[in-house]
């Protein structure tokens, strides 16, 4: 298999493990608070991640990688997980995963600003049609839906966009494995007292289905994910492998009618597919 061709399949894995993300959080937040679930899962990966960088005798990145890891850091260890996990708590992971067909989109802004690209005006002509099919589809009053989670929805994808593009551009350097168990070691002196601080009293409260929720999200979504993700941006190219983002979507609203019994209404469909046309169309006017 070559290079091109392991891009993809990577690729493929990562966008499969993330697309259970929104509805085992969605699991999760109903017996955890948000806070601490972010604190909590970035602390259980980061010990993870340690074990593995100690183990496989891998070398301390350079000084001049730190701000980038501490934007991948920012982005998708504390601003997606976070934001994300307080947007579930007002609206059902089904309305939230609307959002996601955002996400590519996102993530080559922020690949084409630190790349110096030059964009033509088709891709911001398909950029401004996706921003208003999320923003009509918030504002038609589905049952899932609520202004401060839609906002908290938005806010996510744009600072998830960053990290991974900040961690792609790194992968191609450090390693797909080895940045984000870098960026969740450089997170862990803030995660760790935060996790402390806001945990609760008792878990008694929690059941079966957020603790499940809550295992994914630490080991699969926080960690082993970005193994496949971050090395397939890096082996096929961020633009090209970054399209497979386009099918997370689709994917996540059948978990989260399987899973969690959640409706899947026509409309949402509709905004879904409309969206991520729209950025697979700002895709191919993006070079």
């Amino acid at each position: 298999m070559n290079k091109t061709s392991s891009g993809w399949m990577n690729g493929f894995m990562g966008v499969a493990i993330f697309a259970g993300s929104l509805p085992a959080t969605r699991a999760a937040v109903a017996d955890i608070d948000p806070t601490f679930l972010t604190c909590a899962r970035a602390c259980i990966a980061a010990v993870l991640g340690a074990v593995l960088l100690i183990l496989l005798r891998q070398p301390r990145p350079a000084l001049v990688d730190l701000p980038s890891l501490a934007l991948t850091a920012g982005g998708v260890v504390l601003g997606f997980p976070l934001l994300t996990g307080l947007a579930l708590r007002h609206v059902t992971s089904a309305h939230s995963i609307v959002f996601l067909g955002l996400l590519p989109l996102c993530t080559a802004l922020f690949a084409v600003l630190r790349g110096g690209e030059r964009l033509r005006p088709a891709f911001w002509a398909f950029s401004l049609v996706g921003a208003a099919c999320v923003a009509g589809f918030a504002a038609m009053g589905d049952t899932g839906a609520s202004a401060k989670g839609d906002l908290l929805m938005l806010a996510a994808i744009l600072v998830c966009g960053m990290g991974y593009a900040e961690g792609a551009r790194l992968s191609r350097t450090l390693g797909g494995w080895q940045v984000i168990c870098w960026a969740l070691l450089l997170a862990l002196p803030l995660m760790l007292p935060a996790a402390l601080w806001t945990a609760p009293a008792s878990f008694s409260q929690v059941g079966p289905a957020a603790w499940l929720g809550f295992a994914y999200v630490s080991v699969f979504s926080m960690l082993i994910g970005f193994f496949f993700w971050y090395r397939g941006l890096a082996q096929g190219g961020i633009a090209a492998v970054g399209q497979l983002q386009l099918v997370q979507p689709f994917m996540a609203l059948g978990l989260a009618a399987l899973l969690l019994n959640e409706k899947v209404s026509g409309a949402m469909v509709l905004a879904t597919m409309a969206a991520v046309l729209c950025v697979a169309g700002a895709r191919k006017y993006a070079k």
